[in-house]
C-alpha cells in the first residue's frame, strides 16, 4: 500500500477494498510505465484504453442491463485516485469513462440515447460534454451556440472551445440554447451527436497545454449540424428548467477532478517519503529533520482530509434526491482537494531540490498537471460562489443588474 493511503478504516467494504488494490495494480504494472511517454509524446494512449475495457475500468456505473457494473461514484473515485499516482491522463478518462456525460444521458437519457452511450464507452470511448465558449466559461448560461428546430431535427451552429477529448472523442453531448420553429427561446438544452456520424461538426484549434498533455483540448465547431430530435437529451422538466437538471452532472464531474487532484497529490506523497528515507545530508537521512517531518505530517493531514470529504460527496445525493452527488458537498471537496494538491505537490517536489525540478523524475509533470484541477470543472472562486449560496439560501447572480433585489432579499431573511 502506498505511504500516503494509509490503512485506516474509511468505511470501505470488502468488495470496495478489493476493487481498490486491483486497480492500484494496474496502475503499477500498466499505467505507470507508460506515464512519461504520454506527458513528452503528447498522444492519447490508446493501449492504455484498451487495457482499461479489458479490466473493466471503463463503464463501471453503467447499469448491468446495459453492459456495465452498476458500481458507484465512490467505486470510480477508488479507481480514479489509484490511476492518478500513476498518471494524470489515465485517471482523467476514468473520470470520463463513469462520470459526467455518461453519468448524464444514463440519468437523463432516453433508451435509445442509453444504449448507443453505454456501447460506446463500453468500447473505449471518452464522451466529451461540450460546454464552454469563448465567451461563455464561468458563465455557461452565456453561451451563444443555437439549436434551431425544424422539423424532426436540430440545426446546431457554434463554437466551443476548451473541450476536453476533442478528436479522440466520438460522442459529444452539445449544450446549445434551444429555438423553436417560430424561433421561441426555450433554454439551453444538451443533444448527442456522434462524430463520424455527424455532418457539420468539426475539431478546430487544439490548445498547447501545460500539463495533461496526452489529453487533448480543442475547439469543437458546429456548422449547420444536423442532429435528430431524438438525440435531444431532456431531463424531465424539459428545456426551460432542464439545465440544471443536466448541469447536475457536473457534480459527479467535480467530485472526480477533486479524487484526481488528490491521487496525483498523493502519489507525490509517496516519492517524497521514499526519498526522505534514503537521501543523506548532513551524515543522516533527511527524514531525521525535525522541520520535514512537520511538512510530511501536513501534507498526510491534508489528503486525510481531501479523502473523507471526497468519500462523502460521492456516497451523496442532492437534496431532490437526483442521481448525482450534492452540489454543496461536490464543491467544497473540489475545492478542498484541489487547492490542497497545489501545495502537497509542490512540497514533496521541495524535497527533491534541483532533481525534483528535473524531467527525470515524475514530480515536475505532475506539478503541471495538477494546477488544471482548481480551474476546470468549475474554479474554485466560482465554487465557493455556489458554496455560500447554498449556506445564505441565495441565488446569488453574477451580472451587475442581478443584485437589485438583494436588499429585499435581506429585509425578509431578517
Amino acid at each position: 500500500m502506498g505511504a500516503a493511503t494509509m490503512d485506516i478504516d474509511l468505511g470501505l467494504s470488502a468488495d470496495e477494498l478489493g476493487l481498490r488494490e486491483r486497480a492500484r495494480a494496474f496502475a503499477v504494472e500498466v499505467v505507470r510505465p507508460r506515464a512519461a511517454a504520454i506527458d513528452r509524446d503528447e498522444q492519447y494512449p490508446w493501449d492504455i484504453v484498451k487495457a482499461l475495457c479489458q479490466s473493466g475500468f471503463c463503464g463501471m456505473t453503467i447499469p448491468r442491463a446495459l453492459g456495465g457494473q452498476g458500481r458507484s461514484f465512490l467505486d470510480a473515485v477508488l479507481v480514479i485516485e489509484e490511476m492518478a499516482k500513476a498518471c494524470t491522463v489515465t485517471s482523467r478518462i476514468v473520470v470520463e469513462t463513469n462520470m459526467g456525460a455518461i453519468s448524464t444521458v444514463m440519468a437523463y437519457g432516453s433508451e435509445a440515447q442509453k444504449r448507443l452511450a453505454a456501447q460506446l464507452v463500453l468500447e473505449g470511448d471518452k464522451p466529451a460534454i461540450c460546454i464552454t465558449e469563448p465567451e461563455a466559461g464561468s458563465d455557461a448560461t452565456a453561451m451563444t451556440t443555437r439549436a434551431d428546430k425544424r422539423g424532426d431535427t436540430y440545426i446546431i451552429n457554434g463554437r466551443k472551445h476548451w473541450i476536453t477529448g476533442a478528436g479522440i472523442s466520438r460522442l459529444h453531448l452539445i449544450f446549445a440554447r434551444v429555438f423553436d420553429e417560430r424561433s421561441e427561446d426555450l433554454g439551453i438544452g444538451g443533444f448527442l451527436a456522434v462524430r463520424e456520424q455527424s455532418k457539420g461538426l468539426r475539431v478546430g484549434k487544439r490548445e498547447q497545454t501545460m500539463g495533461l498533455r496526452g489529453m487533448p483540448e480543442a475547439e469543437i465547431i458546429c456548422e449547420d449540424l444536423e442532429v435528430p430530435a431524438s438525440m435531444a437529451v431532456l431531463p424531465p422538466s424539459g428545456f426551460c428548467r432542464g439545465f440544471g437538471d443536466l448541469m447536475n452532472a457536473y457534480n459527479s464531474q467535480r467530485v472526480g477532478a477533486g479524487t484526481v487532484a488528490l491521487g496525483v497529490a498523493a502519489g507525490a506523497l509517496d516519492h517524497a517519503l521514499d526519498w526522505v528515507k534514503t537521501r543523506e545530508q548532513f551524515g543522516r537521512p533527511i527524514g531525521e529533520f525535525q522541520g520535514l517531518q512537520w511538512m510530511l505530517a501536513d501534507m498526510q493531514t491534508q489528503l486525510t482530509a481531501a479523502r473523507l470529504m471526497l468519500y462523502q460527496a460521492a456516497r451523496s445525493r442532492g437534496s431532490d434526491d437526483s442521481e448525482f452527488p450534492d452540489p454543496m458537498l461536490a464543491a467544497q471537496a473540489k475545492i478542498f482537494a484541489s487547492e490542497m494538491a497545489i501545495r502537497v505537490v509542490n512540497d514533496a517536489l521541495q524535497f527533491f531540490g534541483a532533481r525534483g525540478y528535473s524531467r527525470e523524475l515524475p514530480l515536475e509533470r505532475m506539478a503541471r498537471d495538477v494546477r488544471m484541477f482548481t480551474i476546470g470543472g468549475g474554479t474554485a472562486q466560482v465554487l465557493r460562489t455556489l458554496v455560500a449560496s447554498k449556506m445564505l439560501g441565495w441565488k446569488l447572480p453574477q451580472r451587475r443588474d442581478g443584485y437589485s433585489s438583494k436588499p429585499s432579499m435581506r429585509n425578509a431573511a431578517e
